[in-house]
């Protein structure tokens, strides 16, 4: 490496460490016509992160040290504490992350832009399509507060037409039913056949025996809101302990299914077209 490239790597360095980006960095390295290869004087920001991931620039028995061992490491952990900080999310967000699907096909809805304020929601489903219109996070945020003041307000949006238990015979059941009843009409009954035929039946019936659990979660959510105020912000112990799935549909419909089974729909409002290419988190 000659002096000049020698230059280029030490520029960089400094550059990074005083604040500018690695796309900045990157286009100064076009106006000043440094080459990062001998086919290419072409720079972009990947280029730039490698340079300053690269450990030769330490020195090897190749290549002759360009940076301090202190300056790499600042560098460096500047580089991965910037990286964290843009794509990190907060606890908060991710409780709604975890919980929200596609409703057309169920997938996890992706969430792009980190903690910035490019932040948009989209189904990456290659056997789905995208949302044709930008999905923020303070839009779900707002739909969410408005279902959960609804619910608080009025809980009996919460009740289902569920039973905690249910018993319908099929067909099954009416077969062995009319074949225990040839049975015990024969005058001389088989007692051994006949206790086997009722087992069967109850065991057929048994299979016909429901039990919902949604009744008893009904109770659970209203006991659990029962005497609130309306919130100006969401209460997320309240958010995990009673949505099970947000479910976002192309068309801007969001329903909040609630743990008993319960849905609640509301409708976003379309905003402009956003087509940036942000880091997924």
């Amino acid at each position: 490496m000659d002096f000049t490239e020698s230059k280029a790597v030490v520029k960089i360095f400094e550059e990074y460490l005083n604040g500018s980006s690695l796309l900045q960095i990157s286009k100064l390295m076009e106006s000043e016509k440094v080459r990062y290869s001998e086919c290419s004087d072409r720079w972009n920001k990947n280029m730039v992160k490698r340079i300053i991931e690269n450990e030769k620039y330490l020195g090897t028995k190749k290549y002759p040290r360009i940076i301090s061992e202190k300056f790499f490491i600042q560098t460096n952990e500047k580089r991965a504490s910037k990286a964290t900080s843009i794509c990190s999310i907060s606890d908060e967000l991710q409780e709604i992350r975890n919980r929200t699907y596609c409703t057309e096909c169920g997938h996890r809805l992706s969430r792009f832009g980190g903690n910035t304020h490019t932040d948009k929601w989209d189904c990456r489903n290659p056997e789905c399509s995208r949302f044709n219109y930008r999905l923020t996070d303070n839009m779900i945020k707002d739909i969410l507060l408005h279902i959960l003041n609804a619910v608080i307000a009025n809980p009996d949006l919460l009740d289902t037409d569920s039973e905690i238990s249910g018993y319908t015979p099929n067909i099954k059941v009416k077969c062995q039913q009319n074949e225990l009843n040839r049975l015990m009409d024969n005058p001389e009954i088989d007692t051994e056949k006949a206790k086997t035929e009722i087992l069967k039946l109850a065991e057929l019936k048994y299979e016909c025996c429901t039990y919902d659990e949604g009744p008893q979660k009904t109770e659970y959510l209203k006991e659990l809101i029962s005497g609130r105020e309306q919130l100006n912000i969401i209460d997320y112990d309240l958010l995990k302990s009673c949505v099970s799935r947000i479910l976002i549909g192309h068309f801007y419909t969001v329903e909040i299914e609630f743990i008993n089974g319960m849905t609640i729909k509301n409708i976003t409002e379309r905003t402009d077209k956003d087509d940036s290419d942000n880091a997924e988190c």
